[in-house]
Formats: structure tokens, C-alpha cells, sequence
């Protein structure tokens, strides 16, 4: 493709490629750290949500900072940041002064440094790529990072054979290394317009009311936070009800994360003429297939559901990302973008105890049904509220009622 043929913009694919591997390798090591220091299944779930809970506090806040000064600069930082604080981690295992208390402080600290990252990069695109390309760069870069994180757990099983977990921190602190140094070689064609200095307060209070001045973003924004606390917990929870086998339950997993990954490649060559509606209806599509999962019997009917709903999730975040960048100001796209990460993360803290339970009250069937059905009507709701605010048209697409996909030239 030619977005990859442009130096900036491969640098910052393989760049965030290389960070998403190690986010990947860093959430299942430190799962399995937990679970070798307590064998409480619990301490595993405190884990992971210290990983969100602090993405959800503060990333919205810190976005605003990703607005006002450079983010080319605040991405290298961040990482570097991170890098030591993983150090800190690795050399305090290899101590044997890791305990629970303070793999949960080196979690959300590393997710807390690591918060106006995701913004700052979704930002920073619009800046090195030309606006008539910029669905086409958020597909690749979410082939990069879907992939990447995918792989990462995949790599934990050969670390620990043939190394430690400190081995694992170690690749972990290298990939943010990785990602400061091409970061680094990026050069901004488009600087971000520079605006008068105002507070913090003040600037988060001018990116709400952007987001709110556009109303198809505020909408697509809800939507996706909504159905994803409605639907995330049954690809984990859920899925391990439905089939009771780990390989089973890995493998099925594998498959969801490769048709991801499909959906996000064959987004890349497509150009979407509404995106805001795209993004909505794709929930249906997730909800359609995904409710009938708890019902099957039949391995390979169950992988056939979960590639059919991971190449509608490919198409829930790509036209989002892309409708953000397109509907809302350069001064204010970091923090209405950061708004999105920020319900992300409190949709994904949430979503388990969602699906535990629905199944715990209603069953595996019965819940799985559910959880379709809501994000069905959910949908509905969200498609007649854009119909009814009249959503604005956006440059280069057509009105809501000629909404389609077609072949890129």
C-alpha cells in the first residue's frame, strides 16, 4: 500500500507495532506473576483492572496536554518512562521484592505514565498523512497493533521456557525502547496549530463542548463504550462457560484475534462514506452473530460466530478513529479522542462482572442472547438519534440515507 511506502508513516506502524507486542507480553506476564505469587485467582483480576482503572481516571485529563504541547515528544517520553518503570519491576522480581501490593502499584503506575500515549499517537496521524488517507492509515495501524498484541502472550510460553519472567520484562522494557527510537526518526510534515496558552481546566471544558458540537461523534463515542461493557466480558468470561476446555478456549480466542486482524487489513483498502453510521451498525453485526454463541455445541460453529464478530469489531474502532480525526478541531483531538480511550478502559473494567453476571442470574444461553439483544437495541437507538440530530455531513460523504461501503481507488 502506498501509506507504507511513506517513511514517516512506517516508522510510526512498526514503532507502535513493536509496543503493542510488548502490551501484550506485559499483560500476560504480569497475570501469570500474580497467579505465581498468590494462586488466587482473584489477584489476577486486581491486576487487571489496576491496568485500566487509571487509564479511566486520567486519560481524558492528560490528553489535554497531548493538545497543547508536542506530541511527538510527549510519545518518546511516555515511553521512556515506561521503560524505567518496568526496569524497576524486573530488578525488584529478580530481587525477590515483588509482592502483589506492588506488582498492583507498578501496574496502574505504568498504565497512569502510559495514559495520554494512545491520544498523542491517534493524534499525531493527522499530522504525518494526508486527510483523504487517514481511514486507510487507522486500518493498517490497527492491523499493526491487533497483530502485535495478539502475538505477545503467544511469546510469554518460550520466555519462561527458556528464560524468567524477568526475561519477559526485560523484552518488555525493550519494545518501549523500540517504539521511543522510531517515534524519534518520525518527522511531523504538519505541525498540530498552536493556540493561545489557556489552563487545564479550560482546555478540557473547550474539548467537551467540540465533542459535543459534534454530535455524530458524541454519539458514536457512547455507542461504543456501551455496547463495549455489554459485550467484551463474553469473549472471556462468557466464552470460558461455553466451551469448559482450555485448549478449546485458546484456540477460539485465536481465531476472534486473526479475523480482528482480517477485518482491520480489508478496512485499510475500503473507503467508508459514513463513517458514523459504519461504526454504529457494526455493534449490530457483533451483537447478531454473538448471540447466538452460548447455544452452540460445535467447535467449528462457534469458530464461524466469533470470525463473523471479530471482523464486525475491526469495523466498530477504525471509522470511529477516523470520523474523531476528520469532525473535530486539531487543538481538541487529543482530549475527544482520549475521551473515547477513557471509557474504553471503564467499559473493560466493567464488562467482566457484566457477563459473570447475566450468566450467574440467567444462564449461559440465555445471557449471551441478552447481551446481543441489548446491543441490538442499542444500536437502534443510536442510529435514530443520529437520524433525528441530523448528523452532520461530513467533507467528502454522502447524506445518511446513501450511507455504503465501496472499493477504494
Amino acid at each position: 500500500m502506498p501509506l507504507l511506502k511513506d517513511r514517516n508513516f512506517l516508522l510510526l506502524f512498526a514503532g507502535q507495532g513493536i509496543s503493542r507486542f510488548g502490551d501484550g507480553l506485559y499483560t500476560a506476564a504480569t497475570a501469570w506473576l500474580a497467579w505465581s505469587l498468590t494462586k488466587d485467582p482473584t489477584a489476577v483480576a486486581v491486576v487487571s483492572v489496576s491496568a485500566f482503572a487509571p487509564a479511566f481516571v486520567a486519560t481524558f485529563v492528560v490528553a489535554s496536554y497531548a493538545d497543547r504541547r508536542d506530541r511527538r515528544k510527549l510519545m518518546i517520553a511516555t515511553d521512556l518512562a515506561r521503560v524505567a518503570v518496568v526496569a524497576v519491576a524486573a530488578v525488584l522480581l529478580a530481587l525477590g521484592l515483588l509482592n502483589l501490593p506492588l506488582l498492583v502499584v507498578t501496574t496502574a503506575l505504568l498504565a497512569l505514565i502510559g495514559a495520554p500515549f494512545a491520544p498523542a499517537r491517534n493524534a499525531i496521524v493527522t499530522q504525518i498523512v494526508p486527510d483523504d488517507r487517514l481511514q486507510q492509515a487507522n486500518g493498517l495501524l490497527q492491523v499493526a497493533f491487533r497483530a502485535a498484541f495478539f502475538v505477545g502472550p503467544l511469546v510469554l510460553a518460550p520466555l519462561l521456557a527458556l528464560g524468567s519472567l524477568q526475561a519477559a520484562l526485560v523484552v518488555n522494557g525493550l519494545t518501549f525502547l523500540g517504539s521511543a527510537a522510531a517515534v524519534a526518526a518520525v518527522r511531523v510534515t504538519r505541525p498540530a496549530p498552536t493556540a493561545a496558552q489557556t489552563g487545564l481546566w479550560s482546555d478540557l471544558g473547550a474539548g467537551l463542548r467540540a465533542v459535543r458540537a459534534a454530535p455524530d461523534v458524541l454519539v458514536v463515542i457512547v455507542t461504543f463504550v456501551l455496547a463495549l461493557a455489554l459485550t467484551n466480558g463474553f469473549l472471556t468470561v462468557g466464552l470460558v462457560a461455553v466451551v469448559g476446555e482450555g485448549g478449546q478456549y485458546g484456540l477460539l480466542l485465536g481465531v476472534a484475534g486473526v479475523a480482528e486482524v482480517a477485518g482491520a487489513l480489508l478496512l485499510a483498502g475500503l473507503r467508508i462514506r459514513r463513517l458514523a453510521l459504519a461504526a454504529v451498525l457494526a455493534w449490530a453485526l457483533l451483537g447478531i452473530f454473538r448471540a447466538p454463541l452460548g447455544a452452540v455445541t460445535s467447535t467449528t460453529v462457534a469458530a464461524l460466530l466469533l470470525t463473523a464478530t471479530g471482523l464486525a469489531s475491526a469495523l466498530t474502532d477504525i471509522p470511529l478513529i477516523a470520523l474523531v480525526q476528520q469532525r473535530i478541531p486539531s487543538r481538541h483531538l487529543a482530549k475527544a479522542l482520549g475521551l473515547w480511550e477513557a471509557g474504553v478502559a471503564g467499559a473493560l473494567s466493567i464488562a467482566p462482572f457484566v457477563a459473570s453476571t447475566a450468566i450467574t442470574l440467567a444462564g449461559v444461553e440465555k445471557a449471551f442472547l441478552l447481551s446481543g439483544a441489548a446491543v441490538v437495541a442499542l444500536v437502534l437507538t443510536a442510529t435514530l438519534t443520529l437520524a433525528r440530530a441530523g448528523a452532520r455531513r461530513q467533507p467528502g460523504e454522502e447524506p445518511l440515507a446513501t450511507a455504503g461501503v465501496v472499493a477504494s481507488g
